[in-house]
């Protein structure tokens, strides 16, 4: 049977009392602050009552938008109460940062790689933090800033020079 929505809010509100939920189709996802993300993941993990063993993924959304720009997305699964659960982060900002999670679920450590590589969020404290599946120096031509792909204001087309674009034998035909 799945962890029911006020045992899991009993766990949490003992070391957040603020947080804002959100269920869709009966999917409960929780808000938390940046400040409050690590010890509201270390108690959902370590209380017997959630034990939330396993972290399946952890992603970024973009929202393009002044403000509260990003939201990191952590999917959470216990393996023994057969409970899944979303923790989601609201980060400001164009340079958004983030509390890492590897010292809780060492399987953070890759997924937080993704998604600072995608999506360009910091992962403070983080230890190994650098680029997943994009070269080091992936970065905008004339600026020399870093380019995170999956971000709204990425160019559709990529950006000219910084990397050449595969085959498109769809449109172009075979290559000699």
């Amino acid at each position: 049977m799945a962890i029911d929505k006020e045992t899991i809010l009993n766990v949490v509100k003992e070391v957040n009392p603020d947080v804002e939920t959100y269920e869709h189709h009966g999917q409960l996802s929780i808000i938390v602050t940046p400040e409050k993300l690590f010890e509201t993941a270390k108690a959902l993990k370590e209380n017997p009552d959630t034990d939330f063993d396993m972290l399946k993924d952890v992603t970024a959304i973009d929202w393009a938008k002044p403000g509260v720009r990003f939201e990191t997305v952590y999917f959470l699964y216990s393996t023994t109460k057969k409970g899944k659960l979303r923790i989601k982060t609201p980060l400001e900002g164009d340079n958004p940062e983030c509390p890492t999670l590897t010292e809780i679920w060492e399987s953070a450590n890759w997924y937080e790689r993704e998604t600072f590589d995608m999506y360009g969020v910091k992962f403070t404290g983080h230890p190994g933090l650098r680029r997943f599946y994009m070269p080091e120096d992936f970065t905008d031509p004339e600026t020399g800033e870093q380019l995170h792909p999956l971000r709204k204001d990425f160019p559709l087309m990529g950006i000219p020079g910084s990397l050449p674009l595969p085959p498109y034998p769809e449109k172009y035909g075979e290559l000699e």
